[in-house]
């Protein structure tokens, strides 16, 4: 079971950690700096990350979707969120907010990409992947529990993932290419979306012999 005061103390020590990620990795040496630095004894916080970097880049990224999730509900009076038939204008703007937390920490964010690269790490990197879309997900208020809960998560994964290798390569203006990238990633989606749409809309109009064929779409 997890405790309130561990976890406090866990973000205390990736609020400490971050600035020296860029010159020590995220390794014990630049844990225990952060602990100095945060007033934890360096003991207790290799303790309360014990693998080390899978740790702290786990807990890295569960506190940036925090923040994403955090600064989306700051943003509930923004018309964008309440304006009809705007789901993906409220993806696109809780993955802004999202680069907007990291935007100081990008050099971590590219160690710890590396990181997540090693093949012993790819269950940790698909893991951190899904809980990161799921959080935009209800972020912009999507409940759905019927099959487009897996279909909108796997496709949100792929955008994300491309949208995050092109931000961290970004040198435009409030980067405004990164922007642009993802409306047009969101855009093809909406329209694939709409096509299948129109297909299963057309084939339920079938004879009822022809919806046989349904299953090889």
């Amino acid at each position: 079971m997890r405790s309130p005061l561990a976890d406090a103390e866990r973000e205390r020590l990736i609020a400490a950690i971050l600035p020296e990620v860029p010159f020590d990795g995220w390794t014990f040496r630049a844990l225990r700096n952060a602990a100095r630095q945060a007033g934890i004894a360096p003991g207790e916080a290799v303790a309360l990350f014990p693998r080390g970097a899978s740790d702290l880049i786990a807990a890295f990224s569960h506190w940036a979707d925090r923040q994403m999730i955090a600064r989306m509900e700051n943003e509930r009076s923004d018309t964008v969120l309440v304006e009809p038939g705007s789901l993906s204008r409220r993806v696109a703007l809780a993955l802004r907010l999202r680069f907007e937390v990291l935007l100081p920490w990008r050099e971590a964010v590219r160690r710890g990409l590396s990181v997540l690269a090693l093949p012993q790490n790819a269950p940790l990197a698909a893991r951190l992947l899904y809980d990161t879309v799921d959080a935009v997900w209800y972020a912009v208020g999507d409940h759905s529990t019927d099959f487009s809960f897996y279909t909108k998560r796997a496709s949100l994964a792929g955008i994300y993932m491309a949208a995050m290798l092109y931000w961290l390569d970004d040198r435009s203006p409030e980067f405004a290419d990164t922007r642009a990238f993802v409306d047009r990633r969101l855009a093809d989606l909406g329209r694939i979306g709409a096509v299948r749409r129109r297909l299963s809309a057309a084939a339920d109009s079938l004879p009822r012999p022809f919806r046989l064929l349904r299953p090889y779409r």
